[in-house]
């Protein structure tokens, strides 16, 4: 380790020129202190990778933070709150829609997602799924080629392989792995979202909305891929009233939670961490493969096992960060 770099970069920053000296990443949100602390324990625990390589991973760990959106906690009435019975995905309108409140049909089939109330404690989510480039470089730092190597060479598949589209998981853990190396390195407590926190963010804070679009409604090639999508960047189509793009487009998005059918009505109201154990882990959102006025909304529940066959395009993440103050 150049035990000089790592000092200079740990009390040089104590100043902004310092720090540009040093070379570092601007941020929107850390201070030029903090950016340093960052970019010595890259050093510390990269001490063998090339200096570019770890300039690059310093750059993602601040954008990651930076793109961090601050969810003000509160409380809501988790699950499938009811929609109108004949409605139409594109119409823009206030729940219940001009209907009686008790007349409104199930959103969900499977009845796993029964109304429950809720109180979360802020936290952050990140803006946008991870990205393909972000966790190949993740991997790279574990001596790992990039996902579905073999594929990228085919000309007719290069498409599907855009830095900017939805990182592809193939088990579950490696995508615990990706947000807790995010918060190895960054300092603070990154880790996959809670079930809770991922709809109560989707429903802008708890509100009753039924896709998480910017407006709520469902206009294919407007704010939602069109049918002949497989993927598309992760930031394609405007983000929510919150700021959080895509959460149920081109991919689903694994939570920290088990999964179990009945586990909701029994769950803790304050900042429920889902079942201490199980088989299948909590997946949220749709893909690209199904139809999506049906299964693009923002509280339909799905069991995803631990390890799929390979890398899919239609299973992703995004990481939040359990903290309960702004950074």
């Amino acid at each position: 380790m150049n035990m000089i770099r790592t000092l200079a970069l740990l009390v040089g920053c104590a100043a902004t020129a310092a720090c540009s000296s040093a070379n570092l990443p601007e941020s929107q949100k850390l201070s030029p202190e903090k950016v340093g602390e960052i970019a010595a324990r890259i050093e510390a625990q990269y001490p063998n990778l090339a200096q570019d390589k770890r300039d690059e991973v310093l750059r993602v760990v601040v954008r990651s933070l930076d793109e961090m959106v601050f969810v003000e906690g509160g409380t809501f009435e988790m699950g499938d709150f009811g929609w109108k019975c004949d409605f139409n995905p594109a119409e823009v309108c206030t729940w219940p829609c001009g209907v009686p409140e008790d007349s409104v049909c199930n959103i969900t089939m499977d009845g796993d997602a029964p109304l429950h109330t809720v109180e979360l404690s802020s936290y952050h989510l990140a803006s946008q799924k991870t990205t393909l480039g972000d966790f190949d470089l993740f991997r790279a730092t574990r001596g790992m080629e990039p996902v579905l190597i073999e594929l990228r060479q085919r000309e007719r598949l290069k498409y599907l392989f855009d830095p900017q589209h939805p990182a592809p998981i193939k088990d579950w853990q490696e995508a615990k792995d990706y947000c807790q190396w995010l918060g190895n390195l960054s300092g603070y407590p990154v880790d996959l979202p809670t079930e809770a926190q991922w709809e109560f963010a989707a429903r802008n804070r708890g509100k009753n909305v039924l896709y998480p679009t910017d407006d709520g409604s469902l206009k294919l090639g407007k704010n939602y891929p069109d049918e002949d999508s497989r993927t598309e960047r992760v930031d394609a189509f405007p983000p929510n009233p919150l700021g959080f793009y895509m959460m149920t487009a081109v991919a689903t998005e694994v939570v920290n939670d088990w999964y179990a059918k009945d586990y909701l009505p029994r769950s803790s109201s304050k900042d429920p961490q889902g079942p201490q154990k199980g088989d299948d882990k909590v997946a949220r959102g749709t893909n690209y493969v199904e139809t999506p006025w049906i299964s693009a909304n923002s509280v339909m529940r799905r069991k995803q096992p631990l390890a799929l066959q390979t890398h899919l395009f239609t299973a992703s993440f995004r990481c939040a960060i359990q903290r309960s103050t702004p950074l």
